[in-house]
């Protein structure tokens, strides 16, 4: 058995309801997982940042932080998969969801079946290294890159313009300055660069999160395509990048997202 089999699975759950929360409990052992319990943002946060988890639940309405706030303080200590439950259902708070830094949103009552396919299809998630890419691979350094100083020069990975994506250390250059992005938004942007021009749908892309093989054509819910939208409409934001005059990721409307051309005078 290897090392990285034997490194434990962990689950931070931050809920206020017990019922729920020991619902949540269930679902997690089931599925192989170490799980630690949080009544309240501040709390979860807290056993975010000791315990490292893969994949935190969070809900919505939760004592003196809502779980909002809470989800953009997580992403300013952690990557973990957040997967936001709440029993708000209009699009506009899925939005508002995913926008905070949610990977995934379930509204209550889930099933707990549900669950535990989202839980699967985040663990099925390409590992960094079985991403394949026929993009020529930026030069390397002798030295472990760094965000502080660097140019597309120095990394490993998927290049395009001025815009560089690692591959090993999952961090994203504009330039020289450094782009924080969810799970989420690193692996469809991994995506869409090794793609290139071939154009990706939405439910190519949700496939692609579920980690369905290539030629995969498993059912993809209206919900879940329009999350995808958020996603890149988020990605995007992040980037400096246009949906009018788009520089890294151009909309084929109709159809999906593909890069944009390496040519300057294309924008």
């Amino acid at each position: 058995m290897t090392a990285a089999a034997r490194t434990p699975l962990v689950a931070v759950i931050i809920e206020d309801d017990p019922g729920v929360r020991s619902l949540l409990d269930e679902v997690f052992l089931a599925a192989g997982f170490e799980t630690h319990l949080a009544g309240s943002g501040p709390e979860g946060i807290a056993a975010i940042e000791h315990h490292r988890p893969v994949i935190t639940t969070l809900d919505i309405n939760l004592p003196g932080i809502d779980g909002f706030e809470v989800a953009r303080r997580i992403r300013r200590v952690s990557d973990t998969f957040i997967i936001m439950l709440s029993a708000l259902s209009d699009e506009s708070d899925v939005v508002l969801g995913l926008t905070s830094g949610a990977d995934e949103y379930l509204v209550k009552p889930f099933r707990p079946r549900e669950l535990r396919a989202r839980i699967q299809a985040l663990l099925r998630r390409p590992h960094i290294a079985e991403i394949h890419s026929d993009t020529s691979p930026a030069p390397t350094v002798e030295h472990e890159p760094s965000a502080e100083g660097a140019t597309v020069l120095t990394w490993r990975g998927l290049v395009h313009r001025d815009l560089s994506l690692d591959l090993d250390t999952r961090l994203v250059l504009v330039g020289q300055k450094r782009i924080d992005l969810t799970p989420t938004e690193f692996d469809l942007l991994a995506a869409i660069l090794d793609a290139r021009l071939r154009v990706l749908s939405k439910a190519d892309l949700a496939r692609g999160l579920r980690g369905a093989p290539d030629g995969a054509n498993d059912y993809v819910s209206e919900p879940d395509k329009r999350a995808i939208e958020t996603h890149i409409a988020n990605l995007r934001r992040k980037l400096g990048d246009s949906s009018s005059r788009p520089r890294y990721i151009e909309t084929v409307r109709g159809v999906g997202y593909r890069l944009t051309s390496a040519d300057d005078r294309a924008s």
